[in-house]
């Protein structure tokens, strides 16, 4: 298919890369709706901040763990098969989550028992684990390298659209009908989702051959990343930016107890972030950031923890909902930038093991970031931290423009990307 990689609608004329994008939203609705019910049905029933950090490092453990090696499956295996099997079992664990919350409602005077939600919660990151590197190599498999940046942008797009709604849904089902019909909603979320990836036609490309030994095969990803200073240093500043300045995993804290807010309060709260990355997103898709590429990674994450910052002084649900919606908006430039470098500089034969290291970076920023904003909750107390964090993260922006020179002079437009007819 002949497309005008300047069009802004350039990636959507791909019928495959569509589905991939309707099932991408149901996967994600699913996840957003998950998060806030077991967040909130955490925290409403322990108090304790650090329970919302322990749900996100028991994701974030058999996440890490395992991206080496599902990014290598996706390597050497059909990308889709890969995919659809990590959705099923993401499919059992959610059922199983479902289980355990009827389960402890029938008994609602007993303390609430949290572990067999961290182990739930452990079955959701193996999945997502081998989801990650598969679906990202998939897509660059289906449109053509000229389209990638445009594909990235739809891709973030997507992603904030349904993590737009997915929080908001949550809020709503968890606040008028309650956590059973929030996660019932999930599992049929996700089997939407493995139905919309079925039609995706896909054809297993070109295959490689490998003569290095198993563990070679494994850490090859991380060896080419970190022999690129552009790679490595758009992943480490979105890592760190996040897992410093990260607010989300805090807000059903913040609902409660700074705002004096409800369930649906924190639905629309969560997806504020959402709001603003989506909202920028479409500016980017118009106008994508080939030009000054490294500075606007740069401006982005300064922003980020710009706004933070102000989330956290904040005691008024407006202004809070306002500050959090712009951080979203410069995450979604890092974002876009991030899955473009990655994307353009990878070599086919290594993109799921690439995908899989950059999964790592997300997961340690993400999952680990919840867990090191409810300790730091806990010890600092929770406006400190969040201030605290999102200060690390102006400082980060800072160093990396000091020592990563490459970074800061890349323009994707003086890599290879032309963006004419």
């Amino acid at each position: 298919m002949n497309v005008a990689v300047n069009d802004p609608y350039a990636a959507l004329r791909f019928p495959s890369f569509r589905r991939i994008l309707l099932g991408r939203l149901f996967l994600t609705l699913s996840i957003q709706i998950q998060a806030v019910s077991i967040g909130w049905l955490l925290y409403s029933k322990t108090g304790d901040p650090l329970a919302l950090g322990f749900s996100g490092l028991a994701e974030a453990i058999p996440y890490i763990t395992t991206s080496m090696f599902s990014g290598y499956v996706a390597d050497t295996q059909n990308r889709k098969h890969v995919l659809m099997g990590a959705l099923f079992f993401l499919f059992l664990a959610s059922v199983g989550l479902l289980f355990q919350i009827m389960s402890d409602l029938q008994n609602a005077d007993s303390v609430l028992q949290t572990m067999p939600y961290y182990i739930a919660l452990a079955c959701v990151g193996l999945s997502r684990g081998f989801m990650g590197p598969s679906l990202q190599a998939l897509w660059a498999d289906i449109v053509p390298k000229e389209v990638y940046p445009n594909a990235a942008t739809w891709s973030a797009n997507l992603f904030n659209f349904a993590a737009v709604a997915g929080p908001a849904i949550g809020g709503l089902l968890y606040g008028f009908m309650g956590p059973i019909s929030a996660n019932i909603a999930v599992c049929l979320l996700i089997l939407g989702s493995l139905a919309a990836f079925s039609f995706v036609r896909y054809t297993r490309p070109q295959q490689f051959t490998y003569t290095e030994g198993l563990s070679q095969k494994l850490t090859a990803g991380l060896k080419f990343v970190f022999s690129h200073q552009v790679l490595v240093g758009a992943m480490a500043l979105d890592m760190f930016a996040v897992l410093f300045g990260g607010a989300l995993a805090l807000l059903p804290a913040f609902t409660k107890d700074v705002l004096a807010l409800g369930p649906e309060a924190l639905g629309i709260l969560r997806a504020a972030p959402f709001v603003g990355s989506l909202l920028m997103g479409m500016y980017l898709a118009h106008h994508p950031p080939i030009e000054k590429t490294g500075i606007w990674l740069l401006i982005a994450v300064a922003g980020f923890g710009a706004c933070i910052i102000g989330f956290a002084f904040s005691t008024h649900y407006y202004l809070s909902l306002i500050l959090i919606a712009a951080s979203g908006a410069f995450d979604n430039i890092s974002m876009v930038i991030r899955g473009s470098i990655a994307q353009l500089l990878t070599p086919d034969e290594m993109r799921g093991r690439v995908s899989a290291v950059n999964g790592i970076f997300i997961g340690a920023s993400n999952e680990i970031g919840a867990f090191e904003s409810g300790l730091a909750a806990r010890l600092l107390g929770l406006v400190p931290s969040v201030i605290a964090g999102g200060s690390m993260t102006l400082l980060i922006a800072a160093f990396t423009s000091w020592k990563m020179p490459a970074l800061r002079t890349f323009s994707i437009h003086e890599h290879g990307l032309n963006t004419r007819e």
